[in-house]
């Protein structure tokens, strides 16, 4: 079955790097432009995410490159960058961002460049990703910290109790729930699958960033449907509401430690 004209368009850009225009103008491709085409084309109708193909994501303010090291930023993660930004408002110099499971880098970049005078941290138990990461930090110029660990453990001990905002797309898919190949069969299962309850990440973020942000301080995760009442559970040490995507379905969790989260 022959591709969407939409996704063969955004193949030929990206293996040209001309625009649409350009190509309207001038539709002929060189041999190699070619062959390069019709492998991206077969790849694609293999089922591989047309994001890995062109190998750029937009997000944000940012292009970012992506592959098959970290998920593919999408819209309701980039949501939650705008629910985090809204939140936290303003940052100075004493400020301290803290990304969990960063993934490609894209919450952590994001809100650098939102947030230039605080330091910012993105954490991931994945070398893979981390190495996406910098490359992304290299490619925007934005001076993030990335280390690898498990959740806040790899964060300097001094920082305990004084994170303003901490923000984590983290995996929240049930073991044996089902989704579609295009993602099972491509992005990182580590991202993406959190144990028999799909919630087993959010409790331990609710638990563990209690200690580490101040008061004050602000807790933000992507959830997946049906989550909603189970993240305000495990976040009932905190003033707490879940906030809809652009679709209406509850998917950011918004937490705030000892004060209202909701003005």
């Amino acid at each position: 079955m022959p591709i969407p004209a939409h996704e063969l368009d955004r193949l030929r850009r990206a293996v040209t790097g001309r625009s649409r225009s350009s190509l309207a103008i001038e539709p002929v491709l060189t041999a190699d432009e070619q062959r390069r085409v019709a492998e991206l084309i077969r790849r694609r109708t293999a089922g591989e995410p047309l994001q890995y193909l062109e190998g750029t994501v937009d997000f944000g303010p940012l292009t970012l490159k992506i592959d098959e090291r970290a998920l593919i930023p999408r819209p309701e993660t980039e949501r939650l960058w705008e629910e985090a930004v809204r939140s936290l408002g303003e940052a100075g110099p004493g400020s301290v961002i803290v990304d969990l499971g960063t993934g490609s880098g894209c919450l952590a970049l994001a809100l650098k460049h939102a947030f230039a005078a605080a330091r910012v941290f993105g954490i991931d138990v994945s070398a893979d990703a981390l190495a996406l990461a910098g490359e992304n930090a290299a490619f925007t110029g934005l001076d993030v910290t990335f280390l690898h660990g498990d959740l806040f453990a790899p964060l300097p001990d001094d920082l305990e109790g004084r994170v303003d905002l901490v923000v984590s797309n983290p995996p929240y898919v049930a073991d044996g729930d089902h989704l579609p190949g295009e993602i099972k069969d491509h992005e990182p299962h580590q991202a993406l699958f959190a144990g028999p309850q799909g919630t087993e990440m959010l409790a331990r973020i609710a638990e563990e960033a209690y200690w580490m942000v101040g008061v004050g301080g602000w807790v933000l995760c992507e959830i997946g449907d049906g989550q909603a009442d189970e993240a305000k559970r495990l976040f009932g040490a905190y003033d707490r509401e879940v906030r809809k995507d652009l679709a209406g379905r509850d998917r950011i969790l918004v937490a705030r430690k000892g004060a209202s989260c909701c003005p």
